[in-house]
């Protein structure tokens, strides 16, 4: 078996169809432009994170180098190099936010979650991070779970609530 079927077989038929979509919307030989959500589709298919030989995969699949895919997975903070809990809560912390109370939402995650920034619970539930921006500055401080919802205007209080949302939902099999 050659490594390019190894790789390949790392992507799901499911992530290969949405890569292919997105292919279909650049020129012939700009497939290296439907990079980002490639890694995005494998990401999510891969648990959350993108493995060494996931991004060699994509980098295969879409028939560009691998440097090209391993830049841009580590560049972009929206990528995981690494394991992360089932829901990920990532705070904003670039100086809109700062000024109006993120570190102190992050201390208050911390506490509650008994686990530090770029920690995952024991329970493999939660994991916290900060990222630079996630575009809301008005709204500051702001966080995102599961690189889907975003909650602005942020108190310990809403963030409770939030959490609390988050663990009935799952609880509720959601």
């Amino acid at each position: 078996m050659s490594s390019e079927t190894t790789n390949n077989a790392l992507l799901s038929a499911k992530v290969t169809a949405e890569i292919d979509k997105w292919v279909k919307k650049f020129p012939e030989g700009r497939q290296q432009s439907a990079l980002l959500p490639a890694l995005r589709f494998a990401q999510e298919d891969n648990g959350g994170w993108l493995s060494e030989a996931v991004i060699k995969a994509v980098a295969e699949y879409l028939n560009i180098p691998e440097i090209a895919a391993f830049e841009a997975a580590t560049f972009y903070s929206m990528y995981e190099l690494k394991p992360v809990g089932k829901h990920k809560i990532t705070v904003c912390d670039n100086v809109s936010c700062q000024l109006r109370g993120s570190d102190q939402i992050v201390k208050h995650l911390e506490q509650r979650l008994g686990i530090k920034k770029g920690q995952t619970t024991a329970d493999g539930f939660f994991t916290l991070k900060t990222v630079e921006c996630l575009g809301a500055c008005v709204d500051a401080p702001m966080m995102q779970i599961d690189d889907r919802e975003f909650y602005t205007k942020l108190t310990p209080e809403l963030v409770d609530n939030i959490l609390e949302a988050v663990e009935q939902q799952e609880n509720n099999g959601g």
